[in-house]
């Protein structure tokens, strides 16, 4: 599954329990008719991914969902469902090679109108 928008926010790294469990959550905001803020987390070394993206970024985040169980001291049984994201791309084209010029749209160049068929050959013998 993917989760495609602008990033909003991007969170620090945060380490939890003796054996380092890292976590970095990510808010992404979706670009429909009702804009949606979406927090994927990045765990383990996967939370590195997010060093090269800043706020603003057009993202695609390649994600799976992630469901548990859990049992409170009341015997009551809960459910908590998380986004957990594994692949992060930039989608903003990058920007044209330094000394290219740009590539004119095809309507700057005029049509050849003095095209005569018997001048044209295009067998190859």
């Amino acid at each position: 599954m993917e989760v495609q928008g602008k990033v909003k926010m991007i969170g620090q790294t945060q380490t939890f329990g003796n054996n380092g469990f890292r976590k970095r959550e990510i808010v992404v905001t979706t670009e429909e008719q009702y804009p949606q803020h979406i927090m994927v987390e990045f765990v383990q070394d996967k939370t590195d991914l997010l060093d090269s993206f800043q706020v603003g970024q057009a993202v695609k985040i390649s994600i799976n969902l992630r469901g548990r169980e859990w049992v409170n001291p009341q015997g009551e049984t809960k459910y908590f469902n998380s986004i957990q994201g594994w692949r992060i791309e930039n989608l903003q084209s990058e920007a044209p090679a330094a000394g290219m010029p740009p590539v004119p749209p095809a309507d700057a160049f005029e049509p050849a109108n003095d095209f005569k068929e018997e001048d044209h050959d295009d067998l190859p013998f």
